[in-house]
């Protein structure tokens, strides 16, 4: 690799919200390179970096229980029929979101009032009246449903990454496909270590998820959690029964809320259900706690706590394969990113507590902002 002159702009970090700025910032004209690694074949033999969208299913919505996530959700939904303009590739489909859970839950009841509020466009259904319009559900006695059909349903963050990808070159961007080694600051800009070679820039915005930190080498507040979560391969008679299914969060204890995906092809050739939603925080403490962490394959524990939870949520569930795939998600105190400058030539934009996918455009686009220097009301505490 060789870069022949100085970089106006680099962004580190070939993820959803790097290559978001990166297509945000190339349209804009500015000189930008997207410098990150492709996804590792093997995990298990990997020692590089990972990365969180390796998959094909992320529940997406319009609602969210905090103002600032609506917002982003609401902002990076609108330009996703752009995005696939832009690069030709398609990534969402509004299969709807289900918020479902004990009628007696809080937090169930606030969808309601949240969308009324908001303006989101989305049904209430309980007991007999959700059996009958998701008759794959296993129990509905007690239970209250908001189902969110306009707008909401999956994305692929795998193709996301890819479509913001190619859309940032068509707009004069170049990629870099290396791992940032480490970066260091002078008065003059910023070198990016890679194994290939250094790439100088005048200014970097660093998006490296859950390697951020130690990429930079000091701690931001936030914290990086292994997450496991469990796929279930489905035949062609089952993913017919399941036809029309939404995506689903299921509201309740922490423990006891998973979210789950309806059937989705993935690059195998198969068609696989997928769910998560973790009761244990798993801390990854330092780069080689979340390199080991990936390549370990996961917590079957976890997946067996998910497989009990599927099945009991789905009416006669049949699968002929389950899958165990470790992730990572960071976590800070104000429930905000951080997106923002740490000094005259570095900006960070991370920090996403398992929410990004879906409105990964809109942070992005904010990450590019602060890279410029702008002021983002909407990241006050």
């Amino acid at each position: 690799m060789s870069v022949d002159k100085p970089i106006k702009l680099a962004v580190i970090g070939r993820g959803l919200i790097g290559s978001a700025a990166a297509r945000h910032l190339s349209k804009m004209g500015h000189d930008v390179a997207l410098i990150g690694p492709d996804e590792p074949a093997d995990f298990a033999r990997h020692g590089g970096v990972f990365g969180s969208h390796y998959d094909e299913g992320r529940i997406t919505r319009r609602y969210d229980p905090q103002a600032f996530w609506r917002q982003m959700n609401r902002a990076a939904i609108a330009r996703y029929d752009e995005i696939a303009a832009e690069s030709g590739v398609e990534f969402y489909r509004e299969a709807g979101a289900l918020h479902i859970g004990h009628r007696e839950t809080t937090d169930v009841a606030s969808v309601g009032e949240v969308c009324r509020d908001e303006g989101i466009t989305c049904e209430a259904y309980q007991d007999a009246g959700l059996a009958e319009r998701f008759p794959y559900l296993k129990s509905t006695t007690g239970m209250l449903g908001y189902f969110e059909p306009r707008d909401a349903g999956y994305i692929s963050p795998r193709r996301l990454v890819r479509a913001q990808t190619i859309a940032a070159e068509r707009a004069g961007a170049r990629i870099i496909n290396e791992p940032a080694l480490g970066i260091s600051e002078s008065a003059s800009g910023v070198t990016i270590r890679t194994a290939a070679g250094n790439v100088e820039a005048a200014r970097v915005l660093v998006a490296a998820g859950g390697h951020t930190q130690s990429l930079l080498g000091r701690s931001l507040g936030f914290t990086v959690y292994g997450r496991t979560v469990a796929l279930f391969r489905l035949s062609a008679a089952e993913v017919q029964r399941l036809a029309g299914m939404p995506s689903m969060r299921c509201l309740g204890p922490k423990g006891d809320n998973p979210y789950i995906l309806p059937p989705i092809p993935y690059p195998d050739g198969q068609t696989w259900l997928k769910l998560g939603g973790d009761p244990v925080d798993r801390a990854l403490e330092s780069e080689a706690d979340i390199k080991d962490w990936f390549r370990s394959g996961g917590s079957v524990d976890m997946a067996d706590r998910l497989q009990t939870q599927i099945l009991d949520r789905i009416r006669d569930l049949n699968f002929e394969e389950r899958r165990v795939v470790p992730c990572m998600t960071t976590f800070g105190a104000s429930g905000l990113p951080s997106i923002g400058p740490l000094s005259e030539r570095v900006t960070v934009a991370f920090g996403c507590y398992g929410k990004s996918a879906k409105c990964s455009d809109e942070l992005g686009r904010l990450g590019g902002m602060a890279l410029l220097g702008e002021v983002r009301t909407e990241l006050a505490p």
